[in-house]
């Protein structure tokens, strides 16, 4: 099986999102197709007998074009025409290249391929393994691409000209329902039938032009039999323009009392649309603002070693290998590893914590973290596609770009709504011709215009996929990565979160927590006892040596050392011997233990590791090392349990160690002493037991874990293995980021539902009014323009109430 994600041009509504998803799934060899009507774009799964040429073919057919972009490669090496000819043949047998022009005096080569198929740094390599040098020309002053704006400022001038057209029909007519005088006095001023026949030119221009966009596509998709929102439009403003016209040129055709006109509706429907359009194009602009501030980080040029030289290069040729140097106050530009001097580096974008980190010689460095005081050089270890950077925006639109399950509901309703309410519509005709009150075809008229107008699905479309794209976008900001969409429906309905006890809980590294000395000076004991452990490579021996260096201690010299296995070491310093180790040391050298028997129940209590000191064969000291706790882990749970939710913890620790973690945390399940494969069944019997599960962990032996859990989250600063089974992705260490991860999966679903409710309120309470349900009663019709204006806005609402998820903040 293959995918592709193709970019897709025109789709409007969600009526748009079926018709792509159906023609594509109707290709033999597609298994599965999800559009996404926020992000324009189409998830296709296909086997080998699908091309995505094909997939291309369909979408044309359909009506709705995948996007196709266009790069200019600056090519070395060509010296003839048949150079040309094989590097535009290495071109055009990429995948997604719909064509390659080769210019051999120019010694270029441009390149058309669908967005989301192809980049440049593919094309690079192809024309590399034809034999020659390819550098793509990308200017480096550019902001990173924004569509909608782009959509926004045409939208926004057909807006302009729409509305200058409409205006003085607006004033005249609804000014003269308004004001009778301002009626009078224009009747006796202008003929009739020349006000009508500027009403007639002036609503012309409108739908030809501003408005010729919804005629284009909407009477194509009604031909095919798939009508969209552009029909509903074309057929309401065109059944109104069509009405008139004939009124005005051929008056006799149409009874007496039905001789009216209504351009001002035509044209007020198509401008107010635009209008709509306008305000949701610059709205969902916004909605891909953490994926361009994401872009926005990354480096556009490095300076590089070559040939003995520090050399300026774009971004895209540097090469993994390559030595950098890296001046104060500089975006680091690729992943890397630190080579020669020492600085600071703020590393929020990654880790989210604002304090800058220390680095030296074999630090790493990530690209588009920004470097302080200090100068350095790094080698370049992962560029390009490859970069921690590259990676997180991949997940991000990923997340973005995803189908949720709530959303399969939208898409069996948005199926059959649009030719239901042109049913409906001509239900609406037929009915009030036959029984409405005089003019009978006016009043029907206007009633199965406003239907149509009214009835657009847009919102409908729209209010899953936008929450999506603010909600996942704004938690990249925070530090949280939904790897995988689903996940976002997913978190929000657990009931009990698990965590892994080290290194996400704790700190995961080993520290001397306590020190009790029975006899001797305490800073000179533990000085000798780290010069002992210093030959050791057990995780205990660091902490122990770490201590005495916080203390600033100078190690003695060592003459003898002898490790006994399972037990501890035996050495010598100078005249004194010294025993460190465990209890089982202690009996063994017959020392006698009578001091450690206090505050070993106490560390026991504690849950902390014990090592025994033994000096000259009497007891000397005491250590306590623990794995310390995360500062904000305790917040964390805290935080979890106001939410309602239930806390567990899994460990391969002792029991008495993980049950001391447990209680000093208030967590309300613990299992320990759990092997890797158990920790996988314990998330089994915790689903079992409480329903649906989220998993949080570091290691590569919680992946197994991660992977059986509903929702696997896994801690950035963990192992690769680890984040690549996990649904969820915290980019720092910080365990309080869970509960961010949890309320932007609550927000962003109770905003989706309010989305929900909106679109689908919306249609069902005002199609039966523009129907003219209340008429009978109430003597109320909907005009077509309160439906145009209606219709519009209720697309800026959902996609301005996705936005307010912009505001959300870290929980913590």
């Amino acid at each position: 099986m293959h995918s592709t994600r193709l970019s897709v041009e025109g789709m409007t509504c969600a009526s748009c999102v079926g018709r792509v998803e159906r023609a594509l799934k109707g290709t033999e060899g597609v298994s599965e197709a999800n559009v996404n009507l926020a992000t324009e774009s189409a998830e296709v799964s296909f086997d080998d007998a699908v091309k995505v040429s094909d997939l291309i073919t369909v979408l044309d057919k359909a009506g709705y074009p995948a996007r196709v972009e266009e790069l200019v490669f600056d090519v070395e090496g060509m010296t003839c025409a048949s150079c040309v000819g094989r590097v535009e043949r290495a071109l055009a047998q990429q995948e997604g290249v719909t064509e390659a022009s080769v210019n051999l005096a120019a010694e270029t080569a441009t390149v058309a391929y669908l967005s989301g198929v192809q980049d440049a740094e593919s094309l690079k390599k192809a024309i590399a393994k034809a034999g020659y040098e390819a550098k793509p020309r990308i200017d480096r002053e550019a902001a990173p691409e924004n569509r909608k704006a782009d959509e926004a400022r045409a939208l926004k001038s057909k807006l302009i000209l729409a509305a200058a057209l409409t205006l003085p029909i607006f004033v005249i007519e609804m000014g003269g329902h308004l004001i009778p005088a301002l009626h009078h006095w224009w009747m006796m001023t202008v003929p009739e039938w020349l006000w009508r026949m500027v009403q007639f030119a002036l609503t012309a221009v409108v739908l030809a032009v501003p408005g010729c966009v919804f005629f284009a596509k909407g009477i194509p998709s009604l031909l095919k039999g798939g009508p969209d929102m552009n029909a509903l439009v074309a057929l309401g403003a065109g059944a109104a323009f069509l009405y008139s016209t004939v009124v005005t040129f051929w008056p006799q055709i149409v009874p007496m009392g039905a001789q009216n006109v209504y351009f001002e509706a035509a044209a007020v429907i198509v401008t107010l649309i635009l209008l709509g359009r306008f305000l949701e194009a610059r709205a969902k602009g916004q909605t891909g603002e953490a994926i361009r501030k994401l872009a926005g980080m990354r480096a556009k040029t490095a300076r590089v070693e070559r040939a003995g030289e520090v050399i300026e290069l774009p971004i895209e040729e540097v090469v993994v290998g390559d030595v950098l140097h890296l001046r104060p106050g500089e975006k680091i530009a690729v992943d890397g590893k630190v080579l020669t001097g020492d600085s600071h580096v703020d590393e929020a974008m990654i880790s989210g914590e604002p304090i800058p980190v220390a680095k030296a010689e074999g630090s790493p460095v990530i690209a588009g973290t920004v470097n302080g005081e200090g100068a350095m050089t790094y080698v370049a270890e992962k560029v390009g596609a490859d970069t921690m950077l590259a990676q997180i925006i991949r997940m991000v639109e990923e997340a973005q770009g995803a189908k949720l399950p709530i959303q399969s509901m939208v898409d069996k309703v948005t199926m059959y709504f649009v030719p239901a309410v042109m049913v409906l519509a001509a239900v609406t005709v037929v009915i009030w011709f036959a029984v409405g009150p005089e003019p009978a075809l006016a009043h029907a008229l206007v009633a199965g215009v406003a239907v149509l107008i009214i009835a657009c699905p847009c919102a409908m479309g729209l209010a899953t996929p936008t929450s999506i794209m603010v909600g996942t976008g704004r938690a990249a900001e925070l530090g949280v990565l939904f790897r995988k969409g689903d996940a976002l429906q997913a978190l929000q309905e657990v009931k009990v979160i698990a965590f892994d006890k080290t290194g996400t809980l704790t700190e995961g590294r080993p520290d001397v927590t306590d020190l009790v000395t029975f006899s001797g000076d305490e800073e000179a004991l533990l000085a000798e006892v780290a010069a002992v452990e210093a030959e050791s490579e057990h995780p205990i021996a660091r902490a122990i040596e770490r201590a005495a260096e916080a203390r600033g201690l100078g190690l003695p010299e060592v003459d003898k050392a002898r490790a006994i296995a399972g037990h501890g070491i035996k050495a010598e310093i100078g005249d004194v011997s010294l025993l460190v180790g465990n209890m089982r040391l202690m009996t063994r050298e017959k020392i006698d233990v009578t001091a450690f028997e206090a505050p070993l129940a106490e560390l026991a209590d504690q849950g902390r590791t014990p090592v025994l000191v033994a000096r000259n064969g009497e007891a000397a000291m005491v250590l306590g090392i623990s794995d310390p706790i995360r500062p904000a882990s305790r917040k964390a749970i805290e935080a979890l349990h106001a939410r309602g939710i239930k806390v567990a913890m899994v460990s391969g620790d002792t029991r008495r160690a993980a049950e001391a973690v447990a209680r000093d945390l208030g967590i309300d399940h613990v299992e320990a002493e759990v092997l890797p494969k158990g920790k996988a069944k314990t998330v089994e019997a915790l689903k079992e037991s409480h329903g649906a599960v989220g998993f949080v962990g570091d290691g590569i032996n919680d992946a197994p874990a991660l992977a059986s859990a509903d929702v696997g989250i896994a801690v950035g600063t963990g192992t690769d293995v680890a984040i690549e089974a996990a649904d969820v992705v915290l980019m720092g260490g910080d365990p309080s980021a869970v509960v961010t991860a949890l309320d932007v999966s609550r927000k962003t679903m109770g905003n989706i539902r309010q989305n929900l409710f909106w679109a689908f309120a919306y249609n069902a309470a005002l199609i039966p009014v523009a129907a003219g349900v209340l008429y009978p009663s109430f003597g109320l019709q909907l005009s077509p323009m309160l439906g145009a204006g209606a219709m519009a806005m209720s697309s800026v609402f959902v996609v301005s109430n996705a936005l307010r998820l912009r505001r959300m903040r870290a929980a913590i």
